[in-house]
């Protein structure tokens, strides 16, 4: 039961800490809203890509949802598994953090590496994204430590 609610409590968390990094009050989100060529825009069109996305915000949502969820379920699993061998909570967050480098900081950085993304700005859209999900994972370990 710890593993279902704390994969739930942490795909919540993902999604208020994206949407709070992500902002356009924050220095992430406004490098983010570069990236994407919205600054570019004048504010009337803008306003009206953001009108027209609105519909289908319900979806993008519950897709980062989705995916949230996955890296939380691997969180409170290892942390529900680690916490009956015995392992600390230092241990348990050491592998999350593990986890982390080994994994999402290669993908996030092969998909800068190849993607279509101004040099200019690469480099910190790394650090912005990776910093992210840093964030996310430690705020997830520390809802795992409340029930394990």
């Amino acid at each position: 039961m710890s593993i279902i609610l704390i994969t739930l409590l942490g795909g919540i968390i993902s999604l208020i800490i994206g949407s709070i990094w992500y902002s356009d009050k924050t220095p992430m989100g406004r490098l983010h809203m570069q990236v994407l060529g919205f600054d570019k825009l004048t504010s009337d069109e803008q306003k009206k890509l953001i009108e027209e996305a609105k519909p289908h915000m319900w979806k993008s949502f519950l897709g980062q949802f989705i995916l949230s969820s996955l890296t939380s379920f691997f969180i409170a699993l290892v942390s529900v598994n680690g916490s009956a061998n015995s392992e600390s909570f230092n241990m348990i967050a050491g592998y999350s953090i593990l986890a982390w480098l080994c994994f999402m900081v290669p993908v996030i950085g092969s998909d800068i590496i190849w993607g279509n993304i101004d040099r200019k700005i690469a480099c910190k859209k790394f650090f912005y994204s990776i910093g992210s999900y840093l964030v996310t994972i430690i705020a997830i370990l520390l809802i795992t430590r409340l029930f394990v």
